[in-house]
């Protein structure tokens, strides 16, 4: 028992000992803490202030003054190297999928002696759709996914969100949306998934439903175009380029105003409720990681998204060429369409034309322009030279564009409302799948999916309504 008792008794000074050292080490290392943190906070009477990177930036950063100017400059930075730099690889891929494989595969075809039908539903209307959305569609996410993440690796996006916190806590939402709402500049599939980061169901429903006013990538050649033929044309060459630019900047500005409105409506009607508050912590500014930011932005977001994409614009290829082909008394489905939908284009600033292409390319808005251009070719007197055949998409250059616009009898009125309605229509059929699947519902999928389209056609009608009055 003795043996045991001393035993004992040494197990315990041990014990003792280490506790001892523990509590010790613990000790100086939250003083050690405290001490670096008041060094970096606190400023003594004549002693000269220490120099702190973080401090000293998110001075400017979250500046009342500078916070917003810069955030919209780095924004349109980010938005502007992504629509320039996505233009050579899109054309690289366009003249490799488009221009070179697609007449060999017709030429492979003929040799085979696949039928005209078969080919044409294959090759002009399943591949050719594919090849659009791929082309379109690739490049851009492909810059703009990384660099928002390594805007949010390097400790950005949160000073963002504390900057809007305000702002949409006024508008009845969370102020995480507004990191939500510009990942869905890139993807609003991507944009939707990024709605996780907030933990209310109420507001992130908000976020969900108004994610489509924030103007993805695909919407983004239509605006640059438009804006191009129609509003650059209106100014001397000099001004051309920055008028365009403006115009659609301000589009997308509009978009987040109607954001923020549709959100305090949401919030003050079927989703009333109080914006919760939460705690946001500044991270530390630290250097991104690139290699591994590149790598996941590739594997996580680009390449998932535009597969998603691309699983439904296969079929609408398929199903544009199909209307283009199938004839009723020697006129395509897809005339009659456009013909039925006149007189309501009419009344909003647009014609059938658009809206068929709007109904038709659901699934991808990247392939609208050719959608466009096809249905014109089928529908506008002396355009059936333009283009190589009946529910084939294609893209000419500006000036055979223009001509083809001219020739349909659009105006400015048209170019107007139709940027309107590229920001205020339903979502992609990718987005809509992406909402049932992160909400479950097909309530809230279907006010997500049916609530930008109608207001798209009251604001198109108001405008048509005012500008012919004026006019």
């Amino acid at each position: 028992m003795n043996k045991t008792d001393d035993i004992l008794r040494k197990a315990s000074k041990l014990h003792e000992q280490i506790d001892d050292e523990f509590h010790d080490q613990l000790a100086e290392s939250l003083y050690a803490d405290a001490t670096r943190i008041a060094d970096r906070a606190v400023s003594y009477t004549g002693e000269k202030p220490r120099f702190d990177f973080d401090r000293s930036l998110d001075r400017i950063v979250t500046s009342r003054i500078w916070g917003f100017p810069l955030m919209l400059l780095l924004f349109t930075l980010v938005f502007w190297l992504t629509v320039e730099g996505a233009n050579y690889p899109s054309a690289m891929l366009a003249f490799v999928f488009i221009d070179t494989i697609h007449p060999v595969l017709h030429s492979w075809a003929n040799t085979i002696g696949m039928t005209w039908w078969v080919s044409g539903l294959l090759i002009d209307g399943l591949y050719l759709a594919t090849a659009w959305v791929i082309s379109v569609m690739l490049p851009p996410m492909a810059i703009f996914f990384p660099m928002f993440t390594l805007l949010e690796d390097f400790g950005y996006l949160p000073r963002v969100a504390f900057n809007l916190d305000n702002i949409f806590k006024k508008a009845g939402a969370h102020g995480k949306q507004s990191l939500s709402m510009m990942m869905g500049f890139g993807c609003n599939a991507a944009g939707i998934i990024a709605t996780r980061i907030i933990d209310s169901p109420r507001e992130r429903l908000i976020a969900i439903i108004t994610n489509n006013f924030a103007l993805c990538n695909g919407r983004w050649p239509t605006q640059i175009l438009i804006a191009t033929l129609f509003i650059g044309a209106l100014v001397p060459p000099f001004w051309a380029g920055i008028i365009s630019a403006l115009s659609v900047v301000g589009i997308a500005l509009f978009g987040i105003v109607l954001s923020l409105l549709v959100s305090w409506g949401l919030s003050n009607s079927i989703l009333k409720g109080e914006a919760s508050t939460f705690s946001l912590e500044l991270p530390s500014y630290r250097p991104p990681r690139f290699w591994q930011t590149i790598y996941t932005s590739l594997i996580d977001r680009t390449l998932i998204v535009l597969w998603r994409a691309i699983v439904f614009a296969a079929p609408a290829g398929m199903v544009i060429w199909l209307i283009a082909n199938i004839t009723i008394g020697e006129i395509s489905i897809a005339e009659y369409m456009v013909h039925f939908l006149n007189p309501i284009g009419w009344l909003i600033g647009l014609n059938g034309v658009i809206l068929v292409a709007y109904i038709v390319a659901i699934p991808a808005n990247e392939i609208i322009i050719p959608t466009v251009l096809m249905l014109m070719v089928l529908t506008v007197k002396n355009a059936g030279g333009m283009g190589s055949g009946a529910g084939v998409m294609f893209e000419g250059s500006e000036n055979e564009m223009m001509t083809m616009f001219s020739m349909g009898d659009w105006t400015l009125l048209t170019a107007v409302n139709l940027m309107l309605f590229s920001l205020l229509h339903n979502p992609c059929s990718t987005a809509i799948y992406t909402i049932y699947k992160e909400t479950g519902s097909i309530k809230w999928t279907a006010i997500s999916t049916f609530l930008p389209i109608i207001m798209g056609f009251v604001i198109c009608f108001m405008v048509a309504f005012i500008w012919r009055l004026v006019a």
